[in-house]
């Protein structure tokens, strides 16, 4: 059982936005596996943290290579490498309202940020032969939803595509990629969506979480994920278990997606 538990020592993971949420979770997870586990965000969070922290705000090329550079330096080795920073601040309304800015933001955080940081991490990997790299995607990347997050959904889409590209052009040099598109979850950041989104439509986060349900078809299991049920799917994939795995798309969304596939 020991074994089992810590089926993740002497590997060496980073968590980008890796101090709260979904992020958190991982972290905690992986930890909880035995990973020597690194959190990044762009400000260190208040009160002590259980795992090393490097702050970088990875819409920035400089703290790309600044990120980068700290974990060759102190472990000389990235085994899992968790692309999970995302998120949106562009307004609801469609695609008349989303300003350049708005599009150019969701893209560098969503895609680019993700893209930058595997180009700086990934080649160590190679040279070892060995490493798993997850994109943390949406629901939205298969499902858009125009009304309340199109350019974001737009972003988690590329981002799909660009895994599953990688995923094949490094399986062969033992690394997987894999993808992981969540639904709804229950974080802060969900809320802070909810609440503003209710707020332009006259409606409160309660109602709009329902709203937005419906919207995609509605969520068999009605309600939203918690982050440590997306948090133990990850662990599986980075797993010994996990080993075949690599170039797939896991959506865990408690049943929305209405198809197969």
């Amino acid at each position: 059982m020991e074994k089992s538990l810590k089926e993740l020592a002497g590997k060496v993971a980073l968590v980008t936005g890796g101090t709260k949420g979904i992020g958190k979770a991982i972290a905690d997870e992986l930890a909880g596996l035995g990973a020597k586990v690194i959190v990044s965000a762009r400000s260190k969070p208040e009160g002590a943290l259980e795992h090393t922290f490097i702050a970088a705000d990875l819409t920035k090329p400089e703290d790309n290579d600044h990120l980068a550079k700290e974990i060759i330096e102190a472990h000389g080795q990235l085994d899992i490498l968790i692309n999970n920073v995302g998120g949106t601040s562009a307004p609801a309304g469609g695609f008349s309202v989303l300003s350049d800015s708005d599009w150019e933001n969701d893209l560098q955080l969503n895609l680019l940020s993700a893209i930058k940081l595997d180009r700086a991490l990934v080649p160590m990997m190679i040279e070892r032969n060995s490493g798993v790299v997850i994109h943390i995607s949406s629901l939205n990347g298969k499902l858009p939803l125009y009304a309340s997050n199109l350019s974001y959904g737009v972003s988690k889409a590329a981002l799909n595509n660009y895994s599953k590209a990688l995923a094949n052009e490094v399986a062969q040099k033992g690394v997987r990629v894999i993808t992981v598109s969540p639904g709804m979850v229950k974080t802060t950041a969900m809320e802070s969506f909810l609440q503003s989104y209710g707020s332009s439509i006259g409606k409160t986060a309660d109602e709009t979480a329902q709203l937005v349900m419906d919207s995609m078809g509605g969520v068999p299991l009605n309600r939203l994920a918690k982050p440590e049920e997306i948090a133990h799917l990850i662990g599986f994939l980075v797993s010994p278990k996990a080993t075949y795995i690599t170039g797939a798309n896991y959506v865990i969304d408690g049943g929305t997606i209405p198809t197969t596939f």
